[in-house]
């Protein structure tokens, strides 16, 4: 890898039954681009990863016991990853939707300033996105949700 290409500080891992065929989806549905993909002897992908703008996610194969795809587990999640846009959440959702995602949490105003949607992709994994709509102050954002709110930025 170029000295010149920029990592940044986190990435996630998502692991697929069919980590090609969820290459092509994630480009369609979502926008992600491939940075990388690699390939063994017997065509299996050994690595790829996917770039949203400043941000990567890596796209594998089922590899072990611990690193298996929602639909290996009955569809179950432990985490979900989350993007943030800078524009076009509405369109991004009717995007996603006709590529086949489920949309489990359809788009709305959230109390800090974001308008938010999820979406299931087509083994499971749920992924949520985001985009700042409005400047909210903590202290509007605590008045709002009944929260109290502490590392505020």
């Amino acid at each position: 890898m170029s000295e010149s290409t920029h990592r940044p500080s986190l990435g996630a891992a998502v692991y697929y039954q069919d980590p090609f065929a969820a290459l092509e989806w994630l480009e369609r549905a979502f926008g992600f681009k491939r940075q990388m993909v690699i390939t063994d002897d017997a065509g299996q992908l050994a690595h790829s990863e996917m770039r949203f703008g400043d941000s990567y996610v890596m796209i594998s194969r089922e590899w072990s016991e611990d690193s298996v795809s929602p639909v290996s587990v009955g569809g179950k999640n432990t985490q979900s990853v989350h993007v943030q846009l800078s524009e076009g959440i509405d369109e991004h959702c009717a995007r996603a939707r006709a590529e086949g995602a489920v949309i489990t949490r359809e788009p709305a105003d959230q109390f800090y300033g974001d308008r938010v949607y999820a979406a299931r992709d087509p083994e499971g994994h749920i992924w949520s996105f985001g985009q700042t709509v409005r400047a909210v102050s903590r202290e509007e954002a605590e008045r709002v949700s009944g929260l109290k709110i502490e590392g505020w930025i």
